[in-house]
């Protein structure tokens, strides 16, 4: 299946961001898709279940991707994310050379893609990401509200 828009490219990460309610993590999702737009593989946070503080959903993804095509260097494809990343998925996404950088809800605590920091575009680095904001952002701030709204 070809997911051609950016919109529907975020349903999917949404899609693992509301898996990740089923399991008490924080409601943040995130997918990859090469360059014919299809779907390499999808993943929401687990850092509770993993005991892991690395294992954010862009992490999981760009390790997964990597095992699936082979490669670190995933040139061509395209990652969606409900959250703005942080500084370590940010600078994640560099490292894989993804091409471009989809998410919903800026992270105004901790964003390194546009909010606090701007990572995948840093003139100095070698690789620079494409970056498109805003895209459904409405869904992901609803899904990230009720979470913590259920833990006050």
């Amino acid at each position: 299946m070809k997911y051609i828009s950016d919109e529907e490219k975020m349903r999917v990460a949404l899609n693992e961001a509301k898996k990740a309610l089923d399991v008490d993590e924080v409601p943040i999702g995130a997918a990859i898709f090469d360059k014919d737009d299809k779907l390499i593989c999808a993943n929401h946070n687990r850092r509770e279940l993993d005991q892991n503080p690395t294992s954010h959903a862009e992490i999981l993804v760009l390790e997964e991707a990597s095992q699936i095509l082979g490669t670190w260097r995933l040139e061509e494809a395209t990652i969606a994310v409900t959250l703005e990343p942080d500084a370590m998925c940010a600078g994640a996404i560099v490292n894989a050379r993804i091409r471009k950088l989809i998410y919903a809800a800026p992270n105004l605590k901790a964003g390194a893609a546009y909010s606090l920091y701007n990572i995948p575009q840093d003139p100095r680095l070698n690789h620079h990401v494409e970056i498109k904001d805003n895209i459904l952002s409405h869904e992901s701030e609803a899904i990230l509200s009720s979470f913590f709204d259920s833990k006050r």
